[in-house]
C-alpha cells in the first residue's frame, strides 16, 4: 500500500483517534492507528523467487485467520491490498493478510506461473514459496492454522485453484476470480490457447481427478471455493466459471445441482451444498463484466476498493462476499448442526451418504485439572453444577475437558468423511484465547483406563492431536473447524470416540470457561457407506 505524506493537522486527528480507541477499548474495524503493508524477508528457501508482503492490523490478537491474496498479471502486492478491499476487511474482521508478489525475472508480465508444473505442484517452486510465507506468518503472529484462505485474480486466480488442490491440509477455503481450473494447463501454449481462449471442456469427474491427483494421499474434505467470472471477459473465456464449478463440486462430492439459485446485486449467484446443507462451492456470473476484480468503491457496509486497471467498479465487492462465504465476518455462512438428544441419522440409501448428530454422553464426560507441568492431576468437582472447564482457573491450575460420543448408530463399514464439534458456553472469566488456541484431541475408545473421567485423562495419549480448533466466544454456541483426516479416522462405527478439549499451552493468568454438556455438546458426523 503506498505511503503518502499527510498534513500535520491530519496526523493530529489520527493521534487523537488512537488515544480514544485505547480509552474506549475499540474492536477490530473501529478507529485505530493505521497499519501498513510491509515487506518480509527470510521466510524460507523461496524456490519460486517471490517477494513477500504482509498487512497486519494494529493490535491483532493471536489465533486469528490468515488470507493470502494473489495479484493478477502486471499488478503488484501494493496494487492489490486497499484496491481490492482486503485491507478494509482485515481491519474490520481481524485477520492477517499476506500478499505474495511475482518478479519480472520469473515472468515478464509479472504473472504467477500457474501453468508450469515446477511452480504449481505441491512443495515446488512458487507453490512452496507461498506455503513458506504462510508458515512464517503463523510463526510470527500465531495465526490459526485451521483458518487459512487464499484468493487471487486472473493468473493469481489460476494459482489459487492450484494451491487449493496442492494443499487441502493448509487451506480452509479459496476465492478464484477470473481464473482457471487447477491443472488446466502444463505449458504456456496450452494455457493461452486451450484454457484461456478456447476453454477446455472436461467432465466433472475428469476435473475432479486433476484435483485429487495433486494431493493423492489426502482423504479429508477439500477447501470450500467461491468462483467469480465476468460474462464478457476478453482474457479468460467465461465458460471457465462452469468448468471450475464442476471441478470443485466433484472434488467435494456435492454434485452439480445448486441448492440455491438467486441474484446478488443483480448478478446470477448459485450455491452448492453438502449433505448437511453447508455451502461448499458458490459461483457469481458478473453479467457484462470484462476481465478484472469486482469492486464497489464507497464507504458503505458492503462496499470496497478503488477502480482502476483490472479493478472494475460493477457495484459488488468480491472481497466482501468471499470473506463472508468463508465466515471471516463472524457469521455462520451455512446452517449449524442442530443438537439432538440422541443419534439421528439422515436417510441414506445403501452405498450412499448420511449425517449423524451425536449428543455428548453425560455419564462419561468431565474435566481434569493439573499443575502447569501436568503434575498432580485431579478430577474437577463442578461438572454437575457448572459444566466442563477449560483454561486456567482461579486456583492457578489448568483444566482439560473430555467429551464422550457413542458411535453405534454409524452403519457398519461406514467411512467418516467429515466431522465437526458444536459446544455451548455456560460461564467463564477472562479471555483465554488471548494466550492460546482451544484445540481438540481425539481417541477411539477412551483416553484413560476407564471411560468415566479420571486423573489419567489429563495426559493420556490421543490417537490424533489438534484435530480441530474452536473460535473464541462468550455466549451461545460455536462450531469447530472441520476435523483433520487423522481426526476422522478416530471416529469409527460401533463404539465410542472421546474428544479432549484444552488450550494448546499452559495459560499464565486466570482465564477459563465452562461448557454445557449433553445436548449442548454435539458431534456432527458425515459418512458414506
Amino acid at each position: 500500500m503506498p505511503v503518502r505524506s499527510l498534513p500535520r493537522a491530519v496526523w493530529a486527528v489520527l493521534t487523537l483517534l488512537a488515544v480514544l480507541a485505547g480509552l474506549l477499548g475499540l474492536r477490530p474495524g473501529q478507529a485505530r492507528a493505521a497499519a501498513t503493508l510491509t515487506q518480509v524477508t527470510g521466510f524460507g528457501s523461496n524456490p519460486g523467487n517471490l517477494l513477500m508482503y504482509r498487512y497486519v492490523p494494529t493490535g491483532l490478537a493471536s489465533g486469528r485467520p490468515l488470507v493470502v491474496a494473489l495479484h493478477g498479471c502486471t499488478q503488484s502486492a501494493a496494487a492489490f491490498d486497499d484496491e481490492t478491499g482486503w485491507t478494509k476487511w482485515a481491519d474490520q474482521w481481524g485477520f492477517a493478510l499476506v500478499l505474495p508478489q511475482q518478479q519480472s525475472a520469473n515472468n515478464s508480465s509479472s504473472c504467477f506461473n500457474w501453468y508450469q508444473p515446477g511452480d504449481f505442484s505441491r512443495d515446488q517452486g512458487e507453490a512452496l514459496s507461498i506455503r513458506q510465507m504462510i508458515d512464517r506468518t503463523e510463526a510470527d503472529l500465531g495465526t490459526d492454522a485451521a483458518r487459512v484462505y487464499v484468493t487471487g485474480l486472473s493468473a493469481g486466480g489460476a494459482m489459487t485453484a492450484a494451491l487449493l488442490a496442492d494443499y487441502p491440509d493448509v487451506f480452509a477455503g479459496g476465492g478464484v476470480v477470473a481464473g482457471l481450473p487447477a491443472r488446466c494447463a502444463t505449458s504456456q501454449t496450452q494455457a493461452s490457447v486451450d484454457c484461456m481462449t478456447t476453454g477446455r471442456n472436461l467432465t466433472p469427474q475428469q476435473w475432479g481427478d486433476l484435483v485429487r491427483s495433486a494431493a493423492p494421499a489426502w482423504t479429508g474434505r477439500w477447501p470450500k471455493v467461491s468462483i467469480w467470472q465476468g460474462s464478457s471477459d476478453y482474457v479468460v473465456k467465461s465458460g471457465n466459471l462452469t468448468e471450475l464449478m464442476e471441478q470443485w463440486t466433484d472434488a467435494d462430492g456435492t454434485g452439480q445441482t445448486p441448492a440455491v439459485s438467486d441474484t446478488v446485486n443483480g448478478y446470477p449467484h448459485a450455491v452448492y451444498t453438502d449433505a448437511a446443507g453447508q455451502a461448499r462451492v458458490e459461483t457469481y456470473s458478473l453479467t457484462g463484466m470484462g476481465h478484472g476484480q469486482p469492486v464497489d468503491p464507497g464507504s458503505g457496509a458492503e462496499q470496497c476498493g478503488v477502480a482502476g486497471a483490472y479493478l472494475l467498479d460493477v457495484d459488488i465487492c468480491a472481497s466482501y462476499r468471499i470473506g463472508k462465504f468463508w465466515g471471516l465476518d463472524g457469521s455462520s455462512p451455512s446452517p449449524s448442526p442442530s443438537p439432538s438428544p440422541s443419534p439421528s441419522p439422515s436417510p441414506s440409501p445403501s452405498g450412499g451418504t448420511g449425517t449423524l448428530t451425536l449428543a455428548d454422553d453425560s455419564t462419561r464426560d468431565g474435566y481434569v485439572k493439573a499443575d502447569a507441568d501436568g503434575s498432580a492431576p485431579a478430577v474437577g468437582t463442578l461438572t454437575g453444577s457448572l459444566g466442563l472447564a477449560v483454561g486456567r482457573g482461579t486456583d492457578g491450575r489448568q483444566n482439560r475437558s473430555v467429551l464422550s460420543f457413542d458411535t453405534t448408530a454409524l452403519p457398519a463399514g461406514a467411512v467418516v468423511t467429515a466431522a465437526r464439534l458444536t459446544v455451548r458456553y455456560g460461564s467463564g472469566s477472562g479471555n483465554p484465547w488471548n494466550e492460546g488456541r482451544l484445540t481438540v484431541d481425539a481417541r477411539t475408545g477412551c483416553f484413560g483406563t476407564a471411560c468415566t473421567t479420571g486423573p489419567d485423562d489429563y495426559t493420556a495419549p490421543a490417537d490424533a492431536t489438534t484435530v480441530a480448533t474452536l473460535p473464541a466466544f462468550t455466549s451461545g454456541s460455536r462450531v469447530s473447524t472441520d476435523f483433520t483426516p487423522a481426526g476422522l479416522a478416530a471416529v469409527t462405527p460401533g463404539g465410542t470416540v472421546q474428544l479432549r478439549l484444552a488450550f494448546d499451552h499452559a495459560l499464565t493468568g486466570t482465564a477459563y470457561l465452562f461448557l454445557q454438556r449433553g445436548t449442548n455438546a454435539t458431534l456432527t458426523v458425515e459418512y458414506r457407506s
